[in-house]
């Protein structure tokens, strides 16, 4: 048994379960539950939830401002500290899963000398369990970037009811909570934007999957009830967005798996880059090759952000000038490489350039315009409009090669029923080539987005999960202290 002697549990129901199911570990199945933690030892709690993509999606890495509100579904992680130099991991089933994921890794072999291993080596060392690396890599990033010294090992269980590989970040949730539970055990102070962008550090380049920032900044920042507003330049909070009472945003899962890391999110964001690199020949912006072969753009006019431009001007001046589709090889020989710091070109490889650039144009301006009616009164018409933009949204995301029949249907389905039923807007989201498709719909219509989902069950055998809900981030909960009840 255990009590909590700092922090709250903020009367969430997935912590108070969570702790619950600590002070019984004794009866848990599994041996090796049983006696994972030391029981005279304190333990230290932290959550942190998964994601919702209302509008910005993939446009972040390109500077787009984001809305993202945090669902209710979150990770947990319970951490001890351990006299010995090892990080032990166990992972608990969730979502119908009946496997308990375990590892461990000396301190001493993501370390060289008195350095930490660099992150190439390290994407090699656990590229056998990947979803360890997630949990791990957060002790290598605070030791590459923030030089800590960890003279303690660490015991951590996770626990999370974040679906994996529906596009509502998952892997955002667990660095977070993760990396929220090292810096409490070991006393690290870090700021939240800071948390965040270490956070996106483990997923691109421990993990190596090109992710933006705004899972992990919505994760950590997020209000519950609220939209976040996050300009991703790199990653700056603006005042986040209320959302109404008589308004839902829903998520309702396709079935089809999702991954940041797959092969046409990373080529959709590689010919942004490409396109990026070419309007800034086309507007003779100075161009540098740095001593690490990066290219470097001195570009006072968007900052160096492709979402700066607007599309009157991208239209007028550039887009007629950019391919739709380039091969790598002859890139690279026209243009060196691209400023993308996690992708690089293909000289194997032919990239959409075109449709990719111009996404996160036209996306920053339809969530500015989307944030701005949000934030008014909402007639009838403006409710409209935001739907509108939301399945504009949808539309530039097939475009770019990111649909998916499943995601395609349910927004088909959502088209549908309409305004008159109390649905407004639908789009894929995150990363897209399926996973969740967010739903903007009156709160009293939520028994239409369950029709909506049986629709899409009958027609592909597939019932989709539902995310109606929201919670806190992992800096308004903060963390707790347990200390066992002797």
């Amino acid at each position: 048994m255990y009590r909590v002697t700092s922090g709250s549990t903020k009367h969430l129901s997935d912590v108070e379960s969570f702790i619950s199911m600590l002070d019984t570990l004794s009866d848990y199945p599994d041996p090796k539950v049983r006696s994972f933690f030391d029981p005279d030892s304190d333990l230290i709690i932290t959550r942190a939830p998964g994601r919702l993509d209302v509008m910005g999606g993939i446009a972040d890495y390109s500077g787009s401002l984001v809305l993202q509100l945090p669902i209710a579904e979150a990770a947990l992680v319970a951490l001890q500290k351990t006299p010995d130099r090892t990080i032990r991991i166990l992972s608990l089933p969730a979502y119908g899963e009946d496997e308990i994921l375990d590892f461990e890794i000396p301190l001493a072999a993501i370390e060289d000398g008195n350095h930490a291993i660099g992150y190439e080596a390290a994407r090699s060392y656990f590229r056998h369990q990947p979803w360890a690396a997630y949990i791990a890599g957060a002790f290598l990033v605070l030791m590459r970037e923030r030089g800590i010294v960890f003279p303690n090992g660490t015991r951590i269980m996770i626990r999370s009811s974040v679906p994996q590989g529906k596009g509502v970040s998952s892997s955002a949730a667990i660095e977070v909570a993760t990396m929220q539970a090292i810096a409490a055990a070991f006393d690290i102070v870090i700021d939240p934007i800071d948390l965040a962008l270490l956070c996106q550090k483990v997923e691109n380049l421990i993990v190596g999957a090109p992710c933006g920032v705004m899972d992990q900044m919505t994760s950590v920042c997020g209000e519950a009830g609220r939209l976040l507003r996050l300009r991703c330049q790199p990653a700056t909070p603006e005042q986040t967005l209320s959302v109404p009472d008589s308004l839902r945003f829903v998520g309702i899962d396709s079935g089809i798996r999702h991954s940041v890391s797959g092969s046409d999110y990373t080529s959709v964001r590689t010919g942004a880059f490409m396109g990026y690199r070419i309007i800034a020949e086309l507007a003779s912006l100075h161009v540098t090759q740095s001593a690490t072969d990066t290219v470097e753009i001195d570009d006072p006019i968007w900052h160096g952000y492709l979402a700066n431009l607007t599309p009157s001007e991208f239209e007028q001046r550039f887009s007629a000038s950019l391919p739709e589709i380039m091969a790598g090889a002859g890139f690279l020989t026209q243009y060196d490489g691209i400023t993308d710091s996690v992708t690089t070109v293909d000289d194997m490889r032919t990239y959409a350039v075109l449709a990719p650039t111009a996404h996160p144009v036209f996306e920053n301006f339809r969530v500015e315009a989307f944030a701005e009616l949000l934030s008014g009164s909402l007639s009838a018409a403006s409710r409209r409009v935001l739907g509108e933009l939301m399945y504009q949204s949808h539309a530039s995301y097939s475009k770019c090669g990111l649909g998916s029949t499943g995601t395609d249907l349910l927004v088909r389905l959502a088209r549908e029923s309409g305004p008159t039923r109390g649905i407004y807007g639908a789009k894929i989201t995150g990363g897209g080539s399926g996973g969740t498709v967010a739903v903007m719909c009156d709160a009293a219509a939520i028994d239409v987005v369950e029709e909506i989902a049986d629709k899409y069950e009958s027609q592909t055998g597939y019932r989709p999960y539902i995310f109606n809900g929201t919670s806190m981030g992992a800096t308004q909960f903060r963390h707790l202290r347990l200390e066992p009840v002797r």
